[in-house]
């Protein structure tokens, strides 16, 4: 991709905002006090939430100026302006909030470039154990362990039975189990955040339903 050619550096530095982002997030969930306030969704927000966000808008701007951000903490902008956007940045700055206020580990920071609507590049660091996933068009998808060289993944394709199927842990769905019962023989993996298409995306489960909205 031409953005990739123009800025040979630009996954590597997209990476070090990402974990830089995680490392804020982990002082707070450290912290045996967590507040939080619930959205007009009533989805939880928390002090980590903003301060990820602070940073990956900050860094992202200083490194790619003329590319608008599209962040969850931050989708107030009309869609008749952003509907019309060809490239931007689309962020979750604290994935699986939820997760996170059970401590239970299973929360990450997402940072994608969208380019004519469908992505081109992206990352999902999870901050508690150092673990990365990244992907770019043409370039493939890798996956890093703390300080080890990227390994590249691939998507399981040999699918044997019983089928790989994961869900959210913390969002059940009347729609999704009914839908299951209807797979015979299915082994079934519950995960919080983003963790999922990471789970897919290195052949650790094979399908990841999703009924109902996605924008």
């Amino acid at each position: 991709m031409d953005i990739f050619k123009k800025n040979i550096n630009l996954i590597e530095q997209v990476i070090k905002i990402s974990k830089e982002a995680g490392e804020s997030i982990l002082e707070i969930y450290n912290n045996p006090d967590i507040e939080f306030e619930l959205k007009d969704d009533l989805s939880p927000l928390t002090k980590a939430d903003v301060t990820s966000h602070q940073i990956i808008v900050k860094k992202l701007k200083e490194i790619t100026p003329t590319i608008p951000i599209l962040s969850e903490e931050k989708s107030n902008i009309p869609f008749s302006i952003r509907s019309k956007w060809r490239i931007y940045w689309l962020i979750d700055t604290l994935d699986g909030t939820k997760e996170f206020l059970k401590r239970n580990g299973e929360f990450t920071v997402n940072i994608a470039l969208i380019n004519n609507k469908r992505p081109i590049f992206g990352v999902i660091y999870i901050p508690i154990n150092n673990h990365l996933f990244w992907g770019a068009k043409d370039l493939g998808s890798f996956e890093v362990q703390g300080d080890m060289e990227p390994k590249k993944i691939n998507i399981s394709e040999d699918i044997k039975q019983p089928i790989r199927i994961i869900t959210s842990r913390s969002h059940p769905s009347e729609e999704l189990n009914r839908w299951l019962k209807r797979i015979n023989n299915h082994r079934l993996i519950k995960k919080g955040s983003s963790l999922k298409f990471c789970s897919v995306a290195n052949g650790e489960a094979d399908l990841y339903p999703r009924l109902g909205p996605t924008c």
